[in-house]
């Protein structure tokens, strides 16, 4: 029997999931991790890159212990990681600075960019897919004029993931799908696109060798104690989780319902991105194909908020009890919290609730406990609609997965407001998963990709919509897009405050 390791750096923790050869966790374990503002830089999340890395051998050794293993019995390794975080390193690859990935201390430098460089992000976008908000380009040029010294040292640039890697092999590389994510990759060609560091006056050489996700990079090193253990290159969280989904084809679908609410399709890699730059497009873990992204901000965040302050104590399950017995439409009211996705000129009304009611009857916690998640699948279906709008690309059917995919009436609503068959994954978190199946692909446990995922990848349950539901919530939708359009007047005039605006915006 082999075992394969999958390491994930998340944004809040550090797991570590080890796997058999047909796919069955075996072992587990997660370490929460901070990471630090630096004193007086607003907007800063420093990643602690000598801490944090004592943190990610703490959590192999655990979930070799929780797996009754031993180093020696893991086969291979692979990792994915937050996206957007960098990692630059010097000429004797030492690590010299690293921030995580919602770092926004560069919001400045992003609108320099813009005034000085009128068109570029536009001209960029064109070929990354990616807009200025969190990539790499204004964060070094914050480092060029904030902190000189380091950046003449800066020799190499990589994604979170790639240095768990490179902590493990030695071998400094990085792989489309989080590297994408930085803003000087081309989604054509799979590659980095280092003209745009010359224009805006960067250095170019600083980009270190790409591989595809899947291929074998190298061996862990003998001094961690690992015996002829491959390791395989990971990628993105979102992106390696919808291989975990079994997400391998064109057309493909799925929404992820976490803290973030995630829509993904899977496109061909030389569609060209929308003109309006509304959506984001990431290179997949899988060759020739890119992923089109829409993202719903803080729809889980908001449920546990909600939860907390209004919930009475009640668990999810419960309140979900309750909210069944309301009526599609959830009497009228209307959430007001994260917009459609806006990718080149994002920002968020303040958040609140519309058209309520002194009617106990109607407006009550199990109304706007329903509205809430009625919302979260409306904001998701309009960028769906967007990604299938520019694509030409079209699925009957979406996988529904992450937390709030537990929920049966969340998932049933899903399904009415898309209009689509929703199914629902036994692994619901499906990162670690994917680098399991790239890992016993890569060892040739399997003859191809496509039966590592048919044996791994396990479907739970499937939702068919009710049409007459959708074509109340299509209804829904129209009034809740006048009625954000509003609400950001408010914000513009000064009498509110955004929930939340990317960047230099």
């Amino acid at each position: 029997m082999k075992y394969v390791l999958s390491i994930d750096a998340g944004t809040g923790s550090v797991r570590s999931v080890i796997f058999n050869e047909v796919g069955k966790e075996v072992g587990f374990y997660q370490i929460e991790w901070e990471h630090y503002k630096e004193d007086g830089i607003e907007g800063s999340m420093n990643f602690d890159y000598k801490k944090n890395w004592n943190l990610v051998l703490e959590s192999i050794n655990k979930a070799l212990q929780s797996a009754n293993l031993k180093k020696e019995d893991i086969s291979a390794v692979t990792s994915s990681s937050m996206r957007e975080g960098i990692v630059l390193y010097d000429e004797q690859k030492n690590e010299i600075w690293a921030v995580a990935n919602v770092d926004a201390r560069a919001s400045q430098e992003v609108k320099e960019l813009k005034e000085n460089f009128k068109g570029i992000e536009e001209k960029f976008y064109k070929i990354s897919g990616q807009t200025f908000a969190l990539g790499a380009i204004p964060r070094l040029l914050w480092l060029k004029k904030h902190k000189p010294n380091i950046y003449s040292k800066v020799r190499y640039l990589t994604m979170l993931s790639d240095w768990i890697l490179f902590k493990l092999s030695g071998i400094l590389a990085v792989e489309p799908s989080n590297a994408g994510t930085s803003g000087i990759f081309s989604l054509k060609k799979r590659d980095w696109e280092s003209s745009f560091l010359r224009e805006v006056g960067l250095k170019d050489n600083i980009l270190p060798k790409v591989y595809e996700s899947g291929e074998i990079i190298g061996e862990v090193k003998e001094e961690l104690g690992f015996k002829e253990c491959k390791v395989v290159m990971g990628g993105g969280d979102v992106q390696l989780g919808t291989l975990g989904l079994g997400l391998t084809n064109i057309g493909d679908s799925a929404l992820l319902g976490g803290s973030f609410w995630q829509q993904i399709i899977n496109i061909p890699s030389n569609t060209p991105p929308p003109s309006d730059m509304s959506i984001r497009i990431n290179p997949h873990v899988i060759k020739d194909i890119s992923q089109a992204e829409g993202i719903t901000f803080f729809s889980g965040l908001i449920m546990r908020w909600f939860r907390d302050a209004f919930g009475c104590g009640k668990s999810y399950k419960e309140l979900e009890e309750l909210a069944k017995d309301v009526p599609p439409g959830s009497y009228g009211i209307i959430p007001i919290f994260s917009d459609s996705m806006k990718y080149g000129k994002w920002y968020h009304a303040s958040p609140s609730f519309l058209n309520l009611s002194i009617d106990s009857k109607l407006c009550n916690i199990a109304s706007m406990f329903r509205s809430l998640e009625e919302n979260a699948a409306i904001v998701s279906a309009i960028n769906i609609q967007k990604i299938e709008e520019f694509s030409n690309v079209k699925n009957d059917q979406i996988i529904f997965a992450a937390g709030a995919s537990k929920g049966e009436l969340w998932s049933q609503i899903v399904s009415d407001v898309l209009g689509k068959e929703v199914i629902v994954p036994v692994v619901k978190e499906a990162t670690s998963l994917g680098g399991a199946i790239y890992c016993l692909n890569a060892l040739n446990v399997y003859n191809s990709l496509d039966e590592a995922v048919k044996v791994m990848v396990k479907y739970q349950k499937s939702f068919l919509p009710n049409m007459q539901n959708h074509k109340l919530y299509q209804d829904i939708s129209y009034k809740f897009k006048k009625a954000y359009k509003k609400q950001l007047e408010l914000v513009d005039e000064g009498v509110t405050t955004s929930m939340w605006r990317a960047p230099g915006v």
